[in-house]
């Protein structure tokens, strides 16, 4: 899904099934996006919103990356509260770079990753 202009918000649902849990992605108008990847053609701040639907108290401690030095997402932050995280993208570096959400429960002190979503950079 190309970003039409500066930010953009998604919303990251997460439920359970069969005890594991499961991640979707969704615009907030509500459309959905299968595999939560996204193009970017101009810098942007993309806020991923957090859904938890699993009753285990899932917070956004993090995104990690496998090509963290790509320099295709230039920041990441999360909000205090665990339900919002942002990535800064200056739009610079033309590619692709995949991360994982990181998550924290209140159940246990293991940390839940999410499947990995995808920026792709197409700087003008």
């Amino acid at each position: 899904m190309p970003i039409p202009n500066a930010s953009l918000m998604i919303n990251v649902i997460v439920n359970l099934e069969q005890g594991e849990p499961t991640f979707s992605y969704q615009s907030t108008s509500g459309e959905p996006l299968p595999s939560g990847d996204i193009t970017v053609t101009e810098a942007s701040t993309i806020t991923y919103r957090l859904i938890d639907n699993t009753g285990k108290g899932l917070k956004f401690v993090g995104a990690g990356f496998s090509t963290p030095f790509d320099g295709v997402i230039d920041a990441v932050t999360v909000s205090s509260d665990g339900q919002y995280l942002q990535l800064l993208d200056t739009d610079q570096t033309a590619g692709d770079t995949k991360f994982q959400f990181v998550l924290s429960n209140s159940t246990n002190s293991l940390f839940v990753l999410s499947p990995d979503p995808q920026v792709k950079n197409e700087p003008d």
